[in-house]
């Protein structure tokens, strides 16, 4: 039989959970996923955060970890989880820990990118003690202001007129690290999993309220989304810029590019996730749907990339 047979995997984790803001989200991926991968035959067990897997880990219970964790500061996006498992030896699903570091810090993501000549908009970084209202009017309104190490559209607002940038600021400071104000592109937003090698059918988002916030992403069920997003040449320019995006920042294995398309036509990136939803709203799935690929199966192929790390090692 052609392809990895479910014993190739040894013992699985299935690291979901966490302490970062997106705990909910996670434990929804981890529970999608591990009822999937079991679907499969594998042997998988969920693991609650990085130190309930690092106490694992020393009992040598685990083969190889399918991580579901969101975000940082306990989440799994940061980097902090892939330094660990690197040093240990144990395979995981995702990028590496540059890759992973850069990309939850959307000022550095925007830095590299901006290096290279791709398209994001505009930015400030907001230092302590800054004028805000001068950075607003540099980058002119409306603007974005947000935590840089966030995901999920936590501590997100968008400030039409200065009389509102204390709140969008208070509301972001309740979060760890820097503060970013950017530009607010007004268009179309969309979305391009990557799969391996492969970008997947982008997705256009249209949220029935006015944006796609938290509550759009996973408690609406009126939120639309059309995939493929666009046609013929700009399908596949969206989709070739979102792969650029992604290897820019040094990712590999899967992941998520967040782009906003203007009024003009123009693409402009936002961010990459390097450990994106796995729920029933979330967007990877549906985009590998588009192309056949069930969720089970999406799940496999994840899984699957960290086989090839085995065989690296050695």
């Amino acid at each position: 039989m052609n392809g990895p047979q479910a014993g190739d995997f040894g013992r699985v984790a299935v690291l979901l959970g966490g302490t970062s803001s997106e705990r909910e989200v996670s434990l929804d991926s981890g529970r999608n996923v591990l009822e999937a991968l079991r679907s499969r035959g594998v042997d998988a067990a969920p693991v609650d955060g990085i130190p309930a897997l690092l106490e694992a880990l020393r009992e040598t219970r685990f083969d190889r970890v399918f991580n579901v964790l969101h975000g940082s500061h306990g989440g799994g996006e940061d980097g902090v989880l892939q330094g660990l498992l690197a040093a240990c030896g144990v395979p995981f699903t995702g990028s590496g820990v540059l890759g992973s570091a850069l990309s939850m810090d959307k000022i550095r993501s925007k830095q590299v990118w901006q290096s290279i000549g791709l398209p994001t908009p505009a930015y400030r970084r907001l230092l302590p003690g800054q004028d805000v209202r001068a950075a607003a009017r540099e980058l002119g309104l409306p603007v974005i202001v947000k935590p840089a190490c966030e995901g999920s559209s936590v501590g997100i607002s968008r400030v039409f007129s200065e009389d509102d940038l204390d709140a969008a600021i208070e509301l972001a400071r309740r979060y760890p690290g820097e503060l970013l104000m950017e530009q607010l592109v007004v268009g179309g937003e969309f979305t391009v999993g990557i799969l391996g090698e492969m970008a997947l059918p982008s997705i256009q988002i249209v949220p029935a309220g006015e944006y796609y916030d938290y509550h759009a992403k996973y408690v609406a069920e009126d939120t639309r989304y059309l995939c493929p997003g666009l046609e013929g040449g700009d399908e596949a320019g969206l989709r070739s810029l979102a792969l650029a995006a992604f290897r820019a920042l040094d990712c590999a294995g899967w992941g998520r590019v967040d782009v906003m398309r203007d009024e003009a036509g123009r693409n402009w990136l936002l961010e990459v996730n390097t450990a994106p939803g796995m729920t029933s709203h979330s967007l990877v799935p549906k985009a590998a749907a588009q192309l056949g690929i069930d969720f089970p199966e999406l799940c496999w192929r994840i899984l699957s990339q960290t086989l090839a790390q085995v065989e690296a090692a050695e």
